[in-house]
């Protein structure tokens, strides 16, 4: 079926931090033409979750801060006050459209966490259930590689694959992914790492990430046999346009067909593996065709990892080609590799392929 043909129910959109803000102050009219789009879609019985950004610049605003800080306590602070700003952003403006909203901050340990995993899904559906617009943030204020590192591109992604979305709708300031003549390129069937090349880092103060990020997002979203699209968020109607069809507006990135499960979707995006696991030619075969790991096909041990661990599996040449749910740790394996005993370490069920 075509991606244009599709009927997308559940949707999550990603709101980057430089559409709130223009120059330092909030930008109240395209703010107010976004929670009008997604009235109109949740109007026609859409589901909508909304993953945001623009804590810390609207609380670089509120403090005067004219330069992102680098000491991690001020980017905190920013958080801090500027989260406050931005719930209250939402609300109003949702009000107006006589729309509910709920604020729900979330970390990596939410998604490294089985069973908090789980929770959060069961916390988001029930906010839908009720009619409610979960609104989205990672929790700045104390999460300190969010920071550091993050981004809410990913975070939309994972909470997409969380909530088994049917279309990832990126917002941003940009149009797509340009190609090298900087035209938009409409359709990306694969992301292949000729497509990653033409991403290139942001710049701007309230930011981080850029287009490579956002294309990390549409792998984890398609991998997961959902749609996304990279937006501009500035142009009149693309909510409502690109839920109707994703090909008009921007990029569209097209869904896999073989789509993981949730257990699957879980260990290859949310949870942090503990480890390493080094294994031969033969064994990398017989996990491609879903077979279990055995101690004769491990080759090599990195981490200090105990059982049920989460761990990452790569061939002779370093590249990682699956994860899985260890049943050993990380002595005991290095004590049995390579060991020509029929010990199972991994069990097939317990296997992602990436």
């Amino acid at each position: 079926m075509k991606q244009s043909q599709r009927n997308y129910k559940r949707i999550v959109i990603k709101i980057g931090s430089s559409l709130f803000c223009s120059g330092d102050r909030l930008d109240c009219n395209r703010v107010s033409k976004i929670a009008s789009q997604i009235a109109a879609i949740v109007r026609e019985g859409k589901e909508v979750v909304v993953v945001t950004s623009g804590a810390i610049a609207l609380g670089m605003s509120a403090l005067g801060f004219h330069n992102r800080p680098k000491e991690l306590a001020s980017l905190q602070a920013a958080a801090a006050v500027g989260q406050h700003e931005l719930m209250d952003v939402y609300r109003r403006f949702f009000k107006t459209e006589n729309l509910n909203c709920g604020q729900v901050l979330l970390t990596w340990e939410d998604f490294d966490s089985r069973s908090r995993y789980l929770n959060a899904k069961n916390t988001l559906l029930a906010l839908l259930k009720l009619k409610y617009i979960p609104v989205i943030n990672e929790n700045d204020t104390i999460s300190t590689d969010e920071i550091r590192f993050g981004d809410n591109d990913r975070l939309s992604a994972m909470v997409a694959t969380l909530i088994d979305a049917d279309l990832l709708l990126i917002l941003s300031d940009v149009d797509g992914l340009w190609d090298a003549q900087k035209r938009v390129i409409k359709l990306v069937d694969k992301i292949t790492p000729a497509i990653k090349a033409l991403a290139c880092p942001t710049s701007k103060k309230t930011c981080v990430g850029g287009m490579i990020t956002k294309l990390e997002a549409a792998g984890i979203a398609t991998d997961s046999g959902i749609t996304c699209v990279i937006a501009s968020g500035s142009k009149d109607g693309v909510i409502t346009a690109a839920v109707d069809n994703p090909l008009s507006e921007g990029t569209s990135f097209t869904a896999k067909n073989e789509t993981l499960s949730s257990k699957e979707r879980w260990m290859a995006f949310g949870a942090k593996t503990k480890g390493k696991i080094i294994v031969d030619d033969g064994a990398k075969r017989a996990l491609q065709n879903k077979k279990s790991l055995l101690a004769v096909g491990v080759v090599g041990v990195e981490g200090d990892f105990e059982s049920k661990a989460i761990v990452s599996m790569r061939d002779k040449a370093g590249d990682e080609f699956a994860r899985g749910k260890i049943r050993i740790s990380a002595k005991e394996l290095d004590k049995v590799k390579g060991s020509r005993q029929d010990k199972e370490v991994i069990h097939r069920d317990d296997i992602v392929l990436l």
